[in-house]
């Protein structure tokens, strides 16, 4: 029979966590809170002093309890969670770290009641307003606790437990006499908003499998729970479509700057949905029009008002493309290419673009984003588009991405207040490609130089004038790739920026301190140089000596 968290360890973490005021809270050892506040992003909801540190020795185990009433995919799920865990810690420390089934309960405030010092991961956990992400992490001398409802709870703790490692637990090889300790802590951890999310545009260039799941791993350090792909834009289509195979095989065949390309077999992105959600990520595929079109409408002639099919394109100019909206096929093909995306997607979302169509006049845009949202609904997907098809009808459960920059247009307000949900991802602060000033030599400045400061120091619940804060849904930090092609470009457009949107999504609102924050994101440098990053050293942060 298996050991269960007992009902004292869950009395005194929910008392521990009773403060809702984040990190600020009142903690016995305020040094005990600081420190640990010190090393994590996103910052916890609620930190106080645990019952003493823990260190992690050669004869560590890990040891996974998947709850007393979870069905065996639960238990199978917190496993899983436990052998990543030990596949992050092991190259470092050297300990073999084996994974086992928990076999003594646990004891008085927290720690193992007998047997050796351990790592617990225990699913199940009574606290019923950790919801479908939080945690619980509980620091004893002889254990550390890390206790959720589910799987992606203990997933987000694990990150927490990582990051209060010392950064050297990142490298792949051992480190030798290191003090692998976790500092005194007991923290109480729920998200802000259940979107938080990233993109990465696949499009303009295209990332190899191997390149997004690398971006994967970096996102889940952060609980980001969202990857949307940008799957389709003039340069390129991303994506096999088996009804339409020249989608891919022609129009996938370039990029900006006219190189070969690439895209994805539907089994590479079947591998890429799955690799995402071992990381408790959600893939979002997003299949753009009726502007953005442009490598579509080269693929095939049938696609265009006057039967010809323009020629590919390798520049950078926006607007310029549109769908046949009066046609019949193009609904045929939109149902096709839909139906084959969602088949492949277990998510819930699908994004139908809906930005800069320029060439499409306003009343067929009307009936473009109408129709479309009525063919996402048929394949059982909730529609995600840019914040343009508020000028449509947004369907019921439809949600609007802002990507504003003025936070004032009275249409999103309009459709927000009439039930449309939003992710926020204002140019001016969440666009990861805008350059951070002048002297950066990637990216863009279109919405403006965006240095980490004006990144992190904005509001979601308030950015856009007259939106209700319970239409907010969540964040999300785009990364356009006009200028952007390796691992390196990607890492220092994005870092040191993402991790500070992902602690908007979150983190309480009360625990938003740029001060406090550029100390804590200072801290993450040497972990980014341990994970191979190439970062912007912004001079609005204190880095550590390179």
């Amino acid at each position: 029979m298996r050991a269960t968290l007992p009902r004292v360890l869950c009395a005194l973490l929910l008392a521990a966590g009773a403060t809702a005021a984040g990190a600020r809270a009142a903690s016995s050892t305020p040094s005990a809170a600081a420190e640990v506040t010190s090393r994590v992003i996103p910052v916890p909801a609620s930190v106080q002093a645990g019952g003493g540190a823990f260190r992690l020795t050669s004869g560590t185990a890990i040891e996974v309890d998947g709850g007393p009433d979870a069905p065996d995919s639960g238990s199978q799920a917190a496993r899983d969670v436990a052998d990543y865990a030990a596949g992050l810690l092991r190259p470092a420390t050297g300990y073999a770290l084996p994974v086992v089934q928990t076999l003594a309960a646990l004891g008085e405030g927290g720690g193992r009641a007998d047997g050796p010092a351990g790592i617990v991961l225990a699913l199940g956990d009574t606290d019923q307003g950790l919801g479908d992400e939080g945690y619980r992490l509980h620091t004893t001398p002889t254990s550390v606790t890390v206790s959720a409802r589910t799987p992606a709870g203990l997933f987000h703790g694990v990150q927490t437990l990582r990051q209060l490692l010392p950064a050297a637990v990142e490298s792949r090889t051992a480190v030798p006499d290191t003090a692998w300790t976790v500092p005194d802590a007991d923290i109480r951890d729920v998200p802000r908003y259940a979107y938080r999310g990233a993109m990465l545009d696949v499009a303009r260039h295209f990332l190899t499998v191997a390149q997004v799941e690398r971006s994967i791993d970096q996102l889940a350090l952060y609980k980001i729970n969202t990857l949307h792909l940008h799957l389709t834009d003039d340069q390129g289509w991303r994506i096999a479509v088996s009804s339409w195979p020249r989608l891919a095989t022609y129009g996938g065949s370039t990029e900006v700057g006219g190189g070969s390309g690439g895209w994805y077999s539907q089994q590479d992105y079947q591998e890429i949905v799955g690799y995402a959600a071992s990381r408790f990520l959600t893939v979002v595929p997003e299949i753009d029009g009726p502007g953005h079109t442009n490598a579509a409408l080269a693929s095939y002639a049938e696609l265009n008002c006057d039967g010809k099919a323009p020629a590919l394109y390798t520049g950078t100019s926006v607007g310029f493309s549109s769908l046949c909206v009066g046609h019949d096929n193009t609904y045929t093909f939109l149902d096709d290419v839909i139906r084959e995306v969602a088949a492949l997607t277990p998510g819930p979302y699908l994004h139908i673009g809906g930005d800069e169509a320029h060439s499409t006049s306003a009343a067929d845009y009307v009936t473009f984003v109408d129709h479309v949202q009525q063919i996402v609904a048929a394949h059982g997907k909730t529609v995600i588009g840019w914040h343009q098809i508020d000028s449509a009808h947004p369907a019921p459960g439809a949600i609007a991405q802002y990507w504003g920059t003025a936070g004032d247009e009275t249409d999103v307000a309009a459709a927000a207040q009439a039930g449309t949900r939003l992710i926020m991802s204002p140019a001016n602060r969440a666009y990861l490609d805008m350059k951070y000033t002048s002297s950066t030599s990637l990216g863009l400045n279109w919405a403006g130089y965006v240095e980490v400061k004006t990144s992190y120091d904005w509001d979601p619940a308030t950015f856009v004038k007259n939106v209700p804060a319970s239409a907010v849904f969540g964040v999300e930090a785009p990364l356009w790739t006009e200028t952007l092609k390796s691992n390196a470009d990607l890492d220092f457009m994005a870092f040191p920026r993402l991790p500070g949107i992902a602690e908007l999504g979150w983190s309480p609102a009360a625990t938003h301190d740029w001060d406090a924050y550029r100390v804590r994101l200072a801290a993450q440098a040497p972990r980014w140089t341990a994970l191979g990053i190439t970062f912007y050293r912004s001079p609005q942060v204190d880095w550590p000596a390179a």
